[in-house]
């Protein structure tokens, strides 16, 4: 919906800014010189955090704790796993900074992304990519003088993957997008036990393959959602090339390689049989998920798809195994 602006109001102004000064005008305004100085750096810094997408670092720092208290056996050395946290933070806030600059062309078109920054005129695309590179290699050099060099190059990995693999190979030109630029997500869990360790082993490779098998039937039911914002972007997500039936098939496909995954934990990474239930357990209820949107996909007649619920259910999973992973290294089986 666009917002017209009355005569005396500056044509240039955004929508996301006639907002902002609605808002704004609504609510008391610092009275102190001190509250004001407050109001004028959150108004100048909160775009800026915004562009590191705050709930995207969230999701991956809950895959990257659990990797490093069973890369460590226990806890793990506390300034060390803040150090990993902090440096792993900054680089995907630059990925995730850089990713919409490169966007910006598609993020205006689709309603999910027409609020960001850079669309709305908050920050120039110079600002962004100049906050983007800097934040990037403060992160690097930090996880290496403050972590080590192998944690260091394997970040560096992670985003030229989302940057250059997905946001500008793969993105705009195949349905596989999501799978193959997903795996940057996955890096976490290698940085976290190499942070730990200095190197990766087996264990972190399945903590790897159970991420990576999760991430299409995590994102293709927010693609089936908005699958007219990416069409009119031109973006070929799965869900807009391919039927509903296909995607919640190949979604199952995919279901059932992350449950093997978490499931060979169990032997190779020395895990409890309390962690091994749980995880067959949550594996089998996701399962169940995907396998109720096939149903709904195939048939009208069940009602409406539902896909959201597999997406925020996707969330939860990985949220509860990681827990499962944690507790599981103290027990004493």
């Amino acid at each position: 919906m666009r917002l017209s602006s009355p005569p005396s109001v500056d044509p240039r102004r955004t929508p996301h800014d006639a907002l902002a000064g609605a808002s704004s005008a609504g609510r008391p305004q610092p009275a102190t010189r001190a509250g004001r100085a407050l109001a004028a750096v959150r108004d100048r810094v909160g775009p800026y955090v915004v562009l590191t997408k705050p709930r995207v670092i969230e999701l991956l720092l809950v895959t990257t704790v659990p990797t490093m208290f069973l890369a460590e056996g226990g806890f793990p050395p506390l300034g060390l796993a803040l150090a990993t946290l902090v440096g792993g933070a900054g680089a995907a806030g630059a990925a995730n900074t850089l990713n919409q600059y490169l966007d910006r062309d598609i993020d205006q078109v689709m309603h999910r992304t027409k609020r960001r920054p850079v669309v709305t005129g908050r920050i120039s695309p110079r600002a962004a990519l100049t906050f983007g590179l800097v934040l990037g290699a403060v992160s690097l050099l930090w996880l290496w003088f403050a972590v080590n060099p192998a944690s260091a190059l394997l970040t560096a990995a992670a985003i030229a993957i989302y940057v250059v693999g997905y946001t500008m190979i793969l993105k705009r030109r195949t349905p596989q997008n999501i799978v193959w630029g997903g795996a940057a997500g996955c890096m976490p869990v290698v940085i976290g036990w190499s942070a730990m360790t200095g190197g990766i082993s087996w264990a972190a490779v399945l903590l790897f393959g159970v991420v990576f098998f999760w991430t299409p039937p995590h994102y293709w039911p927010l693609s089936m959602k908005f699958r007219q914002d990416y069409a009119a972007a031109g973006v070929p997500m799965l869900p807009v090339v391919a039927s509903d039936t296909r995607v919640a098939r190949e979604m199952i496909g995919y279901t059932l390689a992350m449950i093997a995954c978490s499931l060979l934990l169990v032997p190779v990474a020395g895990m409890t049989w309390v962690y091994g239930i749980v995880a067959a357990a949550l594996g089998g209820w996701f399962l169940w998920s995907c396998t109720s949107l096939l149903r709904r996909a195939r048939s009208a007649q069940r009602g409406p798809l539902r896909a959201m619920t597999v997406f925020h259910a996707s969330i939860t999973y990985l949220t509860l195994l990681s827990v499962a992973i944690c507790v599981d290294v103290f027990l004493p089986l």
